[in-house]
């Protein structure tokens, strides 16, 4: 047996977790205070210089089975999601999901910001004091000068493609075509700006990708690229709990992963920290590592024979995601589509290595997320949604708060996540519609003490008939943008609702219709059959939240708005987990934010000034 790290026994500050805050906060604070030590455990395999992790159209691979780069947890079956049991990869390695992700660049509403600190009362949380960290992290390469972007920050964002371009067209026709059909919905360059305007428009979409063609993940812009020898980050490492000493953290104990580092010896060992220990294990890894350290709900931890430290019930409650759904459309067969390179086709595998490796450019270079429309029904447009939807409308109070869509809708150039053969010798889209505020929540706790048993999960995706309404009306908006595309081919039938016979809603079309043509009606039954199948084809978004909430401790908080676990002193939580509300973005915009805020917050109480 080999020890793979030499991990010293004490450090200054200890970070449970390498995702992407913990990278973020780790970097800054190392370069702050050039005196003090820092260790960072991750529990999955380092990234370092790794082409999977540089090249974005190698994204797809780290959700292949067998991979080490994530980690997949399944809910049981619910009869919510038509009887299926649901599941949720989430990242696992150096930089955590920002190193894996689908790079879409999309930031959340100003209001979704302002309430964490308004709702919540977590002071300095609103979006005058969060807005500039979103730009401090970026550089805004299509238009540094635009304003809330960033220009000189470390993640650059451009349309992906590279100098050469990428060759995929479908955003394009989305954008021209959902302009003209969809009533003040018009085109814009601009679609994450954070204020209304952002909303109700056709945009294409920015990506974390370079304008070389490069991922913009955070452990190869904030770590890799530097020399700290005060930062030390050691990956394969499984932090079992936190050491709490008299109501005070004082460490972590650890284990070396052997799904990373094989032949490492299996015993539990022991780093101090002497003034910190952060806890980065993201939405789903932080309230674990919380319930294995005794801080949660009392029943959970008796369950699991865990000693109670802190009674905390908020641990591993109130889990959201944004429920996604993918209708395939089939296109054009001289378009061009990512699906080839995902399937790992070698001629095409072969050109796109080649031009990416000449470059940067091709498909290689890009991630197939084209074109997107954060949509929000018009006042005449409600009631086509029905009751169900107008309860949803007023419990999250959509009325007051203009820049808050309830759909973000885009074309995927591929056809995500089939597996039906047929595809392989046909091109299609996706039309991507997600929920930005589900009402829906579950849960994430531990179901034993042992750091590798399968957690007790539940998704609690669409069990609000608001939900449903929503997606639904967002299916029939797609659909309708989706049959006038130029490209446009037909329906892929797998992939839609099964109508009943002679419904009017039931399409036959093998080319586009044109701009003017009447819109599809739906009879009840129709509705039905959409409810049927979104039931039955929902998925993750990727987008795990809010299981260590950042509010009051009797409203469920786990943390304060200094991130300070209740309870606990010397011991704080800095992830995705925190989130007290839902954002209407792909989520990795927000966790680099929280990374740059926790790293101010912690600065300062260690005496010094974020750089």
């Amino acid at each position: 047996m080999s020890i793979p790290h030499t991990i010293q026994p004490e450090y200054d500050l200890i970070f449970a977790g390498g995702g992407t805050a913990a990278c973020i906060a780790a970097t800054r604070l190392a370069e702050t205070f050039p005196e003090r030590t820092i260790l960072v455990l991750e529990c999955g395999p380092t990234t370092k210089d790794k082409k999977e992790h540089i090249q974005p159209g190698m994204y797809m691979s780290h959700l292949a089975p067998g991979s080490k780069t994530t980690v997949l947890h399944v809910a049981p079956p619910s009869e919510d999601v038509g009887g299926r049991a649901v599941g949720v990869p989430i990242g696992r390695c150096v930089g955590g999901s920002s190193s894996i992700n689908f790079m879409v660049y999309n930031r959340p509403a100003a209001s979704d910001l302002d309430e964490w600190e308004k709702t919540f009362g977590n002071e300095g949380w609103n979006a005058e004091k969060l807005i500039p960290l979103f730009q401090k992290s970026e550089t805004y390469e299509l238009g540094p000068d635009m304003p809330t972007h960033g220009s000189n920050g470390p993640l650059k964002v451009s349309y992906g493609g590279g100098p050469g371009g990428s060759g995929l067209g479908v955003w394009k026709e989305f954008v021209d075509v959902g302009s003209q059909i969809e009533v003040d919905r018009p085109a814009a360059h601009e679609g994450n700006g954070f204020y209304e305007g952002s909303v109700n428009v056709f945009f294409r979409t920015p990506k974390w990708i370079s304008s070389e063609g490069r991922r913009s993940d955070v452990a190869h812009h904030y770590l890799y690229n530097k020399n700290l020898p005060n930062l030390t980050v050691c990956d394969g490492c499984i932090v079992n709990r936190i050491v709490i000493k008299d109501g005070v953290a004082t460490g972590v104990e650890y284990l070396f992963n052997n799904q990373v580092h094989d032949s490492a010896p299996q015993t539990i060992l022991t780093a101090k920290a002497r003034e910190l220990v952060i806890v980065s294990g993201g939405t789903m890894g932080s309230p674990l590592i919380l319930e294995r350290s005794g801080i949660g709900r009392k029943d959970i931890l008796q369950r699991a024979d865990i000693p109670l430290v802190v009674d905390l019930p908020g641990v591993g409650e109130g889990y959201q995601d944004h429920i996604l759904l993918c209708p395939l459309y089939l296109i054009d067969s001289r378009e061009k589509t990512m699906d080839a390179l995902f399937r790992g086709e070698p001629a095409t595998l072969k050109a796109a290595q080649e031009q990416w490796e000449a470059d940067g450019s091709g498909l290689m270079s890009t991630n197939g997320v084209e074109g997107g429309l954060k949509l929000r029904p018009r006042l005449n447009e409600l009631p086509e949604l029905g009751p169900e939807f107008m309860e949803y409308w007023d419990t999250e109070g959509f009325a007051d708060k203009p820049d808050k869509p309830v759909l973000s809708v885009g074309p995927l150039a591929m056809g995500l996540n089939s597996s039906d053969p047929s595809l392989a010798s046909l091109k299609a889209v996706s039309i991507a519609t997600f929920l930005c505020y589900p009402i829906s929540r579950g849960h994430f706790h531990i179901s034993s003490s042992n750091p590798c048993a399968t957690p007790d999960f539940k998704s609690g995706f669409l069990s609000s008939p608001g939900e449903v309404a929503a997606l639904r009306w967002g299916y029939k908006k797609g659909r309708e943008i989706a049959r006038r595309l130029p490209s446009f081919r037909g329906s892929f039938e797998p992939a839609h609702p099964k109508y009943p016979q002679g419904s009017a809603a039931r399409e036959t079309e093998t080319q586009p219709v044109p701009l003017g043509a009447p819109k599809m009606e739906y009879s009840k039954e129709d509705d039905a059959a959409i409810d049927e199948f979104l039931r039955g084809a929902v998925q993750t978004a990727w987008h795990s939240l809010g299981t260590c909430a950042m509010k009051p401790r009797d409203q469920g908080g786990v943390v304060d708005n200094k991130l300070n676990v209740y309870g606990v002193k010397n011991l704080k939580v800095a992830d995705l987990s925190i989130a007290p509300g839902n954002v209407n973005c792909n989520t990795y915009s927000c966790a680099i934010a929280i990374g740059e805020k926790a790293a101010v917050v912690f600065a300062e109480e260690l005496g010094g000034v974020c750089v």
